[in-house]
């Protein structure tokens, strides 16, 4: 799709910061059931906050918690709550706080971050203000964890949160407004926001957001990944404009089905080792590196990232063994590949299909929620453990792998967890439960207007850090 139009970023300094999200409507959705799309966890980051949040540069700052301290070498958080209001106006308090926290961590949540935090033993109430989070292992992480918007403080009757933004026209695409906070502001500030500190968000596809972007109707496009990179890559925007994140994550295919040819690790071995990553890559953006492991550093393991013992021979070489092996099987191998829609799948969907024909298997397209025997995995890790990347690349994995992921969980102390998250990449590499193909692609198209705006490892973008000129909430 070409979309010929200029990006020049001549766009005035005034008025409401437009931002386009890639996906549907927004809505105050309960980001903790499910997966939400970029433009529901915008909304969602937008009208209410956890404890803490992410700042402009995917560090942590205040949220609801105006403070906090980490006693008992590391086994409890304390948290004072600031003096909030949720958006019908009543007090936020410590009871709400600790009973909306329970709920999203309780066993059997949807929330995707639950298996995360199975470490929290309670979460008490200390004072109306204070709140104290107990853990059963030490997780210096936990921050992180409490920042994501999939653990915003979202009352659900009545509904809302408690800022950085109030609803102040509602809509398919809602204008946003700064809420008064009695803490971090004068109450002459209700009198003197100007329209630049409000926020227009829209959700809709890729094709839409960047055409919008490129007639300079809007001042943001968020939540670009891989599958619109190509439609991108068509526009004619200025690469001044253009804001790749530094994303850290996983980007590969998870062996979805573990029957027939795939029983065998030997045979997922052969799959992985012929998929060509550098042609992969490159189909979709020239310059998107490809990677053989799945930690992209040793993060808190005791021992470097494995490396496949093939990774070091050449491809062609891997190929022709590669073929050797799948023609010893008595039938074809058919492989069903799990891919979202849209030009960056179909481009990657070639050249992983091409790898597969050059070895004697056969490669089929199917839905992402299709049944599949290899699934695409694409996802920004939400904080900096081995284990997160382990147990997102097990999907499924064999018992060895499983147990070992388990044990790194329930590790009691940081060194434990450390030998025994080595251990986990060991196990899972000779697994090979997952085939790594490169760090997540997260791109953003930016106005010059905002000037606080910062690539993160994250890729996550709250809409009160984007103008550094205005009166936001601090």
């Amino acid at each position: 799709m070409a979309i010929a139009l200029t990006g020049c970023d001549r766009r005035p300094d005034k008025g409401p910061v437009i931002v386009s999200a890639i996906g549907g409507t927004p809505a105050l959705v309960d980001a903790a059931r499910g997966r939400p799309d970029t433009a529901q966890k915008l909304m969602v980051d937008s009208l209410a906050q956890g404890l803490v949040r992410f700042d402009a540069g995917g560090q942590i700052e205040q949220g609801l918690a105006e403070r906090w301290i980490v006693i008992d070498g590391g086994l409890t958080y304390i948290f004072r709550l600031r003096d909030a209001e949720w958006q019908d106006g009543n007090h936020v308090t410590a009871d709400q706080v600790v009973a909306i926290l329970k709920r999203q961590i309780a066993p059997g949540s949807r929330n995707p971050l639950a298996p995360f935090l199975t470490a929290i033993g309670d979460i008490v109430v200390m004072t109306p203000q204070v709140i104290e989070v107990r853990l059963k292992r030490p997780r210096p992480d936990l921050l992180k964890l409490f920042a994501q918007p999939e653990l915003a403080l979202v009352r659900t009757n009545p509904p809302g949160g408690s800022g950085p933004f109030r609803i102040a026209v509602e809509g398919r695409s809602p204008l946003l407004r700064p809420a008064f906070d009695r803490d971090r502001a004068d109450p002459d500030d209700l009198r003197t926001l100007a329209p630049e500190t409000e926020v227009r968000l829209i959700g809709e596809r890729a094709s839409l957001a960047i055409a919008r972007f490129a007639h300079r109707d809007s001042d943001l496009v968020a939540g670009g990944t891989f599958v619109d990179w190509p439609i991108l890559a068509q526009a004619s925007i200025a690469p001044a404009n253009i804001q790749v994140d530094p994303a850290a994550g996983l980007f590969g295919l998870a062996f979805a089905n573990r029957d027939g040819f795939l029983a065998d690790p030997v045979n997922r071995a052969a799959v992985a080792q012929a998929i060509d990553r550098g042609a992969a890559t490159a189909a979709v953006r020239p310059n998107w590196a490809s990677t053989e492991q799945i930690l992209p550093e040793a993060l808190d393991s005791a021992a470097p990232p494995v490396v496949p013992v093939w990774a070091q021979v050449p491809l062609a070489d891997r190929v022709a063994a590669a073929k050797a092996h799948v023609g010893l099987w008595p039938v074809r191998p058919m492989l069903r590949i799990a891919l979202p829609t849209g030009p960056g799948a179909t481009l990657l969907y070639g050249q992983i299909a091409a790898s597969l024909i050059a070895i004697g298997a056969i490669a089929t397209r199917v839905a992402a929620t299709a049944d599949a025997d290899l699934r695409l995995i694409d996802r920004v890790a939400p904080y900096d453990s081995a284990r997160w990347y382990f147990a997102n690349a097990c999907a499924p994995c064999g018992a060895a792998a499983l147990t070992a992921i388990l044990a790194a969980r329930d590790a009691p102390t940081l060194e434990e967890r450390s030998r025994r998250l080595a251990d986990a990449d060991l196990a899972l590499a000779q697994d090979v439960a997952f085939i790594p193909i490169a760090h997540p692609l997260r791109w953003s198209l930016v106005a010059t207007r905002l000037r606080q705006f910062q690539p993160n490892p994250r890729a996550w973008h709250p809409l009160n850090r984007l103008r550094a000129d205005t009166s936001y909430p601090q």
